[in-house]
């Protein structure tokens, strides 16, 4: 039976589910709720591990089905199909939040689910996010739950303006978001993010406008036995919302990076996660350190971890599932990562051409990685760049001239 989720959600641990039979060893089946590239990047650091990986997914076209033992394709919302995808897996973990969490809870009835779905169940929704941070003693941005155009208006009256406008559930790079500036009516933001539409969004997330100098995030692994690992804070830019470029070291202060690593632990040991989580900040100029999201699994910013440490974040993911030791989160060498957009297939005409990828491997260091999503789109991540140098300004500026040359623009 499927637990329901709702209200104040408690958080089961794993062994309160499933018995401790000891760490899944190669040889093993795992299971990953999602075919997206975080699947895909998980199943091939899982098969090179020795495992077996099924992607259960709600597509046959999908980048985890080209690195999958065996791909399960269904709804997310058919008990029928998931119970049948859990058949034969020791254990099963997701690379995608927007999933309903009572797929979770499906297969948690029959396998381990790590994390637990109930840690999807909060980080899918801002409000229920918010509420999780503020009650546990960590700071976010100042917020709103907003439910009509009444409440809106209260909201910015209280917050003022500028500020952002979110959906509450269902929003990633920049979708279900509008930022109202100083004279705005904040009530056509509502209305174009469907507030007045039949079926649209409930509920929204009012933030204020924080004034930062740079976004940074933290991965973090925790064990089943409650130790973490966790990777060196990375500095993210962003571009029309979505991720643009993450580089390591992040070169930040010293204090600044120990305390985002810090809260960044605190949250996952807080939500009992077993597996991979990535909080992303803000920083002010004043050295505040700001939650502004949770990712549940692994992270855009985290790829260039593939390269620049001991261990991958999705090596790491295979780790902590499976009840393995943690790995080594070392820095190796500086790196930077540059996403490659649907836009780097069109000129700047709007026609189809394929990216230079010949001359993007010319400039030393530089390594490319591809999704296999079968059609570009302007906006939708198809793969990334990463280039590895003597210094993290080396690494960037190596990165972004790849990225150039592949695509001919700046995209």
């Amino acid at each position: 039976m499927v637990r329901t989720l709702v209200g104040a959600v408690s958080m089961p641990r794993d062994s309160e589910r499933h018995a401790a039979d000891g760490p899944i060893l190669p040889g093993g089946t795992l299971g990953i709720l999602g075919g997206g590239q975080l699947g895909s990047m998980f199943a091939m650091a899982a098969r090179r591990m020795g495992y077996r990986v099924e992607a259960i997914a709600d597509s046959a076209d999908c980048p985890a089905a080209r690195f999958s033992d065996r791909l399960h394709v269904g709804g997310y919302e058919d008990p029928a199909f998931l119970a049948a995808a859990a058949l034969g897996l020791d254990a099963v973990t997701f690379e995608f939040e927007n999933v309903p969490a009572a797929a979770g809870e499906a297969l948690a009835a029959a396998v381990p689910v790590r994390p637990d779905p109930a840690v999807l169940f909060i980080t899918q929704d801002r409000a229920r996010e918010k509420a999780f941070l503020t009650r546990h003693g960590f700071e976010c941005v100042p917020h709103r739950v907003v439910r009509s155009r009444s409440e809106l208006v209260d909201a910015c009256a209280v917050l003022g303006l500028p500020a952002v406008l979110k959906t509450a559930a269902f929003g990633y790079d920049g979708k279900g978001q509008r930022r109202l500036k100083v004279g705005d009516d904040p009530t056509s933001a509502w209305r174009e993010l469907g507030g007045d539409a039949a079926g649209g969004p409930r509920e929204f997330v009012l933030e204020a406008w924080v004034d930062f100098i740079c976004e940074c995030s933290v991965v973090v692994a925790r064990g089943q036995d409650g130790t973490t690992a966790a990777f060196p804070p990375l500095r993210n830019a962003h571009a029309n919302h979505i991720l643009d470029l993450s580089s390591l070291p992040a070169e930040l202060p010293p204090e600044v990076e120990a305390e985002a690593s810090r809260i960044a632990i605190g949250i996952l040991e807080s939500l009992g996660v077993v597996g991979v989580a990535c909080v992303e900040f803000f920083v002010t100029a004043a050295g505040r350190v700001l939650v502004n999201e949770i990712a549940p699994r692994t992270h855009n910013s985290g790829h260039l971890t593939i390269e620049a440490c001991e261990t991958s974040q999705f090596e790491q993911q295979v780790r902590a599932v499976c009840g393995l030791p943690l790995g080594s989160t070392r820095v190796v060498t500086p790196a930077a990562m540059a996403n490659l957009l649907g836009d780097c297939w069109f000129d700047d005409m709007g026609n189809r051409r394929e990216p230079d990828w010949a001359a993007a491997l010319s400039v030393p260091g530089v390594s490319l990685h591809l999704y296999g999503k079968s059609e570009p789109r302007r906006g939708r991540k198809l793969g990334h760049l990463t280039a590895v140098g003597p210094t993290v300004a080396e690494a960037v500026t190596r990165v972004t001239l790849a990225r150039r040359l592949a695509c001919g623009h700046d995209a």
